[in-house]
């Protein structure tokens, strides 16, 4: 599967100037609500996922998703599995199971994420149902934005990445994309106004 043009076609990889939210710029952007928005072409993907899952020999009971990007593909996630799906929501601080969810003392969780970048949101979640008895026994994303590595890449780790090294992390593809400063952003050397995507943008 060539993901980087399922993207494409969904108008999901953006170019332009773009504030991330890390306060850098970038001149690409994934936007995987556009692809999450066809149940056929999410259930390709992550039909894909939970094969690759399966290959590896995890044994999972439960995907949980932090909310609100990750659910969609979360849920896509557990229905391939053929498990139940739950998410998180934010609380201050961190994250925290809600709505009437619950986990049980080791509980094989896996923490699916529509992309991953730093895996801060993802590791959030991972402390918030691990701390109720639950084991992650792995992260799973759409998308890799390559400062984690993941199960079959070719990148190695980034000093950003939060995920626990010990702890595999699943993804269909790495996006690596150039990121830049403000003050070395060549787009606003050239006049250009950076815009925030995404759900906060």
């Amino acid at each position: 599967m060539n993901v980087e043009q399922v993207y494409k076609d969904a108008n999901a990889l953006l170019e332009g100037h773009f504030l991330l939210a890390s306060g850098n710029h970038s001149a690409r952007y994934l936007q995987s609500a556009k692809v999450l928005e066809y149940p056929q072409k999410a259930a390709e993907l992550t039909d894909a996922l939970a094969k690759m899952i399966r290959d590896a020999g995890i044994e999972v009971d439960t995907v949980c998703a932090p909310a609100l990007g990750g659910v969609l593909a979360g849920y896509e996630l557990a229905r391939s599995l053929g498990v139940r799906s739950i998410f998180v929501e934010k609380k201050e601080g961190g994250m925290e199971l809600r709505r009437g969810f619950e986990v049980s003392p080791g509980e094989r969780v896996i923490i699916c994420e529509d992309i991953i970048t730093t895996g801060g949101s993802a590791l959030k979640a991972a402390q918030a149902i691990e701390v109720l008895g639950a084991k992650v026994v792995a992260f799973a994303s759409l998308a890799n934005r390559g400062f984690c590595k993941r199960v079959g890449g070719e990148n190695e780790a980034k000093p950003e990445c939060k995920l626990p090294a010990d702890v595999p992390l699943f993804s269909l593809a790495d996006f690596t994309f150039k990121m830049y400063t403000p003050e070395e952003c060549p787009m606003c050397k050239e006049g250009s106004t950076a815009v925030k995507p995404g759900s906060k943008g």
